[in-house]
């Protein structure tokens, strides 16, 4: 193998975003005081505990004051405790609490609105509920904001085929959580409860799905086949709140949850993007050899791994050095990649076999023969589950000695295709492409827990505590 450094080339890359809305520190602390755990939105909405939601009015002249209070109160005489439909503030920031009327998502309609309110502007980085009226009398806090987006219908779109009895008993680590699923063969994001085998509805999408990634239990992320673009989409209202332009088809996301950034490749253009999850924009455009896929994250947020689909060579990104590029050498037919322990375990799906790679010193380590197509990886401490497609089997291998400890044996005549983990469990799930099928799996007792079934087929899954809908 050949040993190769190469200094990496970072574009800044704005892309004609514009930059998020900026709420003041008092004010934070202001309504922290009474609501610990408050969403402070990167476009500028302000999201209570129990998803009561605020708009910021900023007004033209603001003032300094040394602690925020509240000048003007509607309904009167109650504190910002009590969740009033406004709240102005000593230094001249109003709160709008959108509230339902009549089935329309609103704010207070006043005759004769205070000045604070009506010389004020919504952020223009808004990204308003969909069905938001504004009342007339404060259109002029309006701006530039397009509000036939706030009166779209949103994505979600009815199940006809659900009704029947469709239940089914979840594990525990699963109760109220939700299934946001693309199935692989149409547009739409199929959304399953927990303890149910069907769809209960779908959020509908413009064009096949690519990959989809879930962050924060609030938002999806979502790629296509031959589109330009990657949506945003809030779970809380179940709508597109940021559409991401690239220059050419972006097409595997994995995300970073402790640094709050994704990672989004384009084969097309030889490119890995940077994407802050915070403002959700773009902040950099690495540019890289080869057209990337298998594009793979270790686990400690070091380094990213991709595979150069013209040539099979693996490359690794060393986040933590500058963006340098490292060649780790040539396999063949490559369906994953995993990094434990200071070594690259590499899976070939056609010889059915597993490379294992030193990744200071390149030196090649050890070969293992695993079951009939491997095609998915996935490092939980010390241990590497090994899926095996043709055989529904999961290997599980100690990579401090590079043995086979355990055999789990999924009994399903199907293919399973996909392992994904269960955030804040020590649960794995095992799903398929072909046929509507899941296993968990306790990576703590490294057994299998329950095989459930699915109305769908699943290409890849989001699992995420179930959202209530913004107020």
């Amino acid at each position: 193998m050949k040993k190769l450094l190469l200094s990496f080339l970072v574009c800044f890359f704005m892309a004609g975003s514009v930059f998020a809305a900026e709420i003041p520190q008092q004010i934070k602390d202001f309504i922290n005081k009474d609501f610990p755990g408050t969403d402070f939105r990167f476009d500028g909405a302000i999201i209570l505990p129990d998803n009561t939601m605020y708009l910021l009015v900023y007004p033209s002249k603001p003032v300094d004051v040394q602690t925020v209070q509240i000048k003007t109160v509607y309904p009167t005489g109650q504190t910002f405790k009590k969740k009033p439909d406004m709240a102005i503030l000593n230094n001249r920031y109003t709160l709008l609490k959108i509230i339902n009327v009549n089935g329309k998502k609103t704010v207070l309609n006043m005759t004769n609105p205070p000045d604070e309110l009506q010389s004020g502007l919504l952020s223009q980085d808004l990204l308003p509920p969909k069905g938001l009226v504004i009342p007339k009398s404060l259109m002029g806090i309006v701006g530039d904001l397009d509000l036939s987006i706030a009166q779209e219908t949103g994505l979600r779109i009815d199940n006809i085929k659900s009704a029947g009895n469709k239940k089914t008993t979840p594990i525990t680590e699963l109760n109220n959580k939700t299934f946001y699923i693309a199935p692989g063969y149409n547009r739409n994001i199929q959304v399953v409860r927990s303890n149910s085998k069907a769809a209960a509805y779908a959020l509908e999408q413009n064009d096949v799905i690519n990959d989809i990634k879930g962050y924060d239990g609030k938002f999806l992320l979502v790629t296509y086949f031959d589109s330009n673009v990657m949506n945003v989409i809030s779970l809380m209202d179940e709508k597109t709140i940021k559409q991401v332009n690239f220059d050419e088809t972006p097409e595997q996301i994995v995300i970073d949850n402790a640094h709050k950034v994704a990672y989004i490749s384009s084969g097309s253009s030889s490119s890995i993007y940077v994407f802050s999850l915070e403002t959700m924009t773009l902040k950099r455009r690495l540019k890289i050899n080869g057209k990337c896929e298998k594009l793979t994250l270790s686990e400690d947020g070091t380094k990213i791994f991709y595979v150069d689909r013209n040539t099979n060579d693996i490359w690794a990104i060393e986040l933590d050095n500058n963006y340098k590029l490292k060649n780790l050498g040539n396999f063949p037919n490559i369906s994953d990649i995993a990094y434990v322990n200071g070594k690259m375990y590499v899976l070939s799906r056609t010889k059915n076999r597993m490379a294992i790679v030193n990744y200071d010193t390149l030196e090649f380590e050890k070969e293992i023969y695993t079951c009939e197509k491997p095609v998915k990886l996935y490092a939980k401490g010390n241990d590497l589950y090994i899926l095996s497609a043709a055989d529904n089997i999961v290997e599980i291998m100690d990579t401090t000695d590079d043995t086979i400890t355990d055999k789990l044996y999924l009994n399903t005549e199907s293919f399973a295709t996909n392992i994904t983990p269960i955030d804040n469990t020590d649960m794995i799930m095992i799903t398929n492409a072909k046929a509507g099928m899941y296993t968990i799996i306790d990576t703590s007792t490294k057994s299998i827990v329950k095989t459930s079934p699915l109305e769908v087929p699943v290409r890849s899954i989001v699992v995420t505590n179930t959202v209530k809908t913004i107020k």
